[in-house]
């Protein structure tokens, strides 16, 4: 699956499915624009994909905040000229149940970067998009489709149910102007989120919650991914693809 010539942008790329997905699509030739919080882990990726491919355009950025959104949007479009892919990326996981009374400030964290950002900047991208008849790619999660509370993620599983049907109806809203959407769904994952979000659980313990007995590596992430942003996948639009090893059937 050749990029070459496109311009992909991509949230939350300072690491995990986020870097890896960036490194594919420099391998594949794309010009890049990198978007993370953290400027040392940018420059990292950085290095690698110009190790594999064309070298990317970092930009230190919170999603969540509006200048910052639009500061994105901009410096893309003044670096490369032009946008064809969109990855809605970054993504934050938090704690909290009902009874101990910490679910609202678990909603309050999550929902302004996973789901506020991905409408965001889905308005500003939408009008350079429609001009190369792009698309987009917003990453959700199985947990979209179920609820957990062992730990309590109720706040997580309702911000990834939010971007599933914002899926939908962005694909339904854009399809008349060439552009389409649509979400990639990952199980258990090999990434640092659940450190990052100081889970009380490791990876190793999601095993015995998927049908397949197994985590996902970013790489298999990815690779859906950039399927799901060529033109493969031309026919494809408004749909929520699962890469989970079965993990909703369980």
């Amino acid at each position: 699956m050749s990029f070459s010539g496109k311009v992909v942008l991509i949230t939350g790329a300072s690491a995990g499915i986020g870097a890896v997905t960036a490194i594919s699509f420099a391998r594949e030739g794309a010009d890049v624009a990198i978007v993370g919080r953290n400027e040392d882990k940018l420059k990292q990726v950085v290095q690698e994909c110009k190790r594999v491919g064309r070298t990317p355009l970092p930009i230190k950025a919170d999603v969540a905040n509006d200048d910052d959104a639009k500061r994105i949007v901009n410096e893309t479009i003044k670096k490369f000229g032009k946008l064809d892919v969109l990855v809605n990326n970054a993504g934050i996981g938090a704690y909290g149940s009902i009874l101990s009374g910490e679910i609202l400030k678990a909603y309050d964290d999550i929902m302004g970067i996973n789901v506020r950002a991905v409408i965001h900047l889905t308005s500003l991208a939408a009008p350079h998009l429609v001009k190369t008849k792009g698309n987009i790619v917003n990453i959700s999660s199985a947990a979209g489709f179920r609820v957990s509370t062992s730990p309590p993620q109720i706040a997580y599983c309702v911000s990834k149910a939010a971007v599933n049907h914002f899926t939908a109806g962005a694909a339904l809203e854009l399809a008349s102007s060439g552009v389409r959407v649509n979400a990639v769904n990952p199980g258990p994952t090999r990434t640092d989120f659940l450190q990052t979000a100081d889970a009380p659980i490791t990876w190793d313990d999601f095993k015995g919650r998927t049908a397949l007995g197994r985590v996902s590596e970013p790489e298999e992430v990815a690779d859906l991914i950039l399927y799901v942003a060529s033109d493969k996948a031309r026919g494809i639009t408004g749909t929520t693809l699962l890469v989970d090893n079965g993990r909703v059937l369980m």
